[in-house]
């Protein structure tokens, strides 16, 4: 199965916000490539009960060698908010912005850590863009589909763009389903 991809993004960008996404745009499309290419080596390591770890492995080996993503900075913390938020990586785009980075798998919409990354780069002063890397489907003991993240992930994630009333101040997030479908 290809690499699945959807992306959001405010929509009342300004000139230097524009400029900005087209930057995160090329390192989404290198990320989207990698997870592409190396498809089969995650299929192996994403089954029933397996680590988290060994995705974000595979993942993060371009996030750090080939994009520049720093894993686990610890983001400055939001005046009022007691958080210590350590994204799985971090890029730093300067000037105070940057892109989280997060690799989920079993536990990304039944413990909603969808919504918990989008709300850690809702607070962070230092993050406007999130990259989420999700499972496609997770798996049970008979090696069946026991829930699809990637599609529920879209459409929770979807739902705050796309109408000011709903946006958040978050400029981007980009949303890759890695693993298979069935």
């Amino acid at each position: 199965m290809d690499v699945r991809y959807q992306r959001f993004v405010r929509h009342d960008l300004t000139p230097d916000e524009a400029s900005e996404l087209r930057r995160v745009d090329a390192l989404a499309t290198g990320l989207g490539a990698h997870l592409d290419a190396n498809a089969a080596e995650i299929d192996v390591v994403h089954v029933h009960q397996a680590q988290s770890r060994a995705v974000q492995e595979i993942v993060g080996s371009l996030l750090e060698k080939e994009l520049g993503f720093a894993q686990e900075v610890v983001l400055t913390p939001e005046e009022g908010f007691v958080t210590h938020a350590r994204p799985d990586f971090f890029f730093d785009l300067g000037n105070g912005r940057g892109i989280l980075a997060e690799v989920e798998r079993g536990g990304t919409v039944t413990n909603n850590h969808d919504l918990k990354d989008l709300w850690k780069t809702h607070i962070a002063l230092d993050a406007q863009h999130l990259f989420l890397v999700v499972p496609n489907a997770n798996w049970n003991r008979a090696g069946q589909p026991r829930e699809r993240p990637y599609a529920r992930v879209v459409h929770r994630l979807g739902s705050f763009f796309g109408d000011t009333r709903r946006e958040v101040d978050v400029v981007s997030v980009h949303v890759f389903g890695y693993g298979r479908d069935a």
